[in-house]
């Protein structure tokens, strides 16, 4: 069985050595860069499992090199950084970042968030979900309705993603804010409605059903409706 690739992506090279060392003890394939560019350009051509990622580097910083990862891979990134506010938090997730985690850290949490996010990659490869006409590839990251491709921001693909994944349940708000923001996000419910609202454009103008519905004082769920 082929090891799991980690590549991490780290300008203090004392953090990167220790790292590196515990997780080659751990049994992973390890890779490594200190710089925003030729992390990225590794990692085109590696493909890793799993990026650990430093926000603060030189040449691109985390959140834009987190961005063109997002532009072409679903691969997990653990972003590792010294910036602990709920804002930067907020601000690391939005661009695409699966976890973060903040410095100063225990090896044993870092290993464990290693494996779960290696856990749920390997349980959501290759799975399509579908609802309607609409298709999603969790795999590829491609969404389709009715064969017409639509592009999705990161917080978007994951809203419509445990939408399909619940239905025909109700999904409340709370759920959505707690597993697309994380348990301990201090933001308001205004962030959900606008990704809400620019899903709904994207699924659902040009075509005859709307799919997403609001499920008055709960949530919302997924039903196939015409829209007249």
């Amino acid at each position: 069985m082929n090891k799991p690739r980690i590549l991490i992506i780290e300008d203090d090279e004392d953090i990167l050595n220790f790292i590196m060392v515990e997780l080659k003890y751990e049994n992973y394939d390890v890779y490594s860069e200190t710089e925003g560019i030729k992390g990225l350009s590794l990692f085109r051509k590696i493909n890793p499992d799993l990026v650990i990622l430093d926000r603060l580097l030189p040449n691109i910083d985390g959140l834009e090199l987190c961005r063109r990862i997002r532009q072409t891979a679903d691969t997990p990134v653990l972003m590792l950084t010294a910036l602990g506010e709920t804002k930067d938090k907020v601000t690391g997730l939005d661009a695409g970042a699966n976890d973060y985690l903040v410095k100063p850290f225990s090896l044993e949490e870092l290993l464990a968030r290693i494996r779960v996010q290696l856990r749920i990659k390997n349980q959501e490869e290759k799975i399509k979900l579908n609802f309607a006409d609409l298709i999603m590839d969790i795999s590829t990251r491609e969404v389709k309705r009715d064969g017409q491709e639509i592009n999705l921001s990161p917080k978007e693909f994951e809203i419509l993603k445990l939408l399909l994944q619940s239905q025909p349940r109700v999904v409340t708000k709370e759920d959505l804010i707690e597993k697309i923001w994380g348990w301990d996000f201090e933001g308001d419910n205004s962030v959900l409605d606008v990704c809400l609202h620019g899903l709904r454009n994207k699924i659902e103008n040009n075509f005859p059903q709307k799919i997403i519905h609001n499920v008055r004082g709960i949530g919302y769920t997924l039903k196939a409706i015409n829209a007249n």
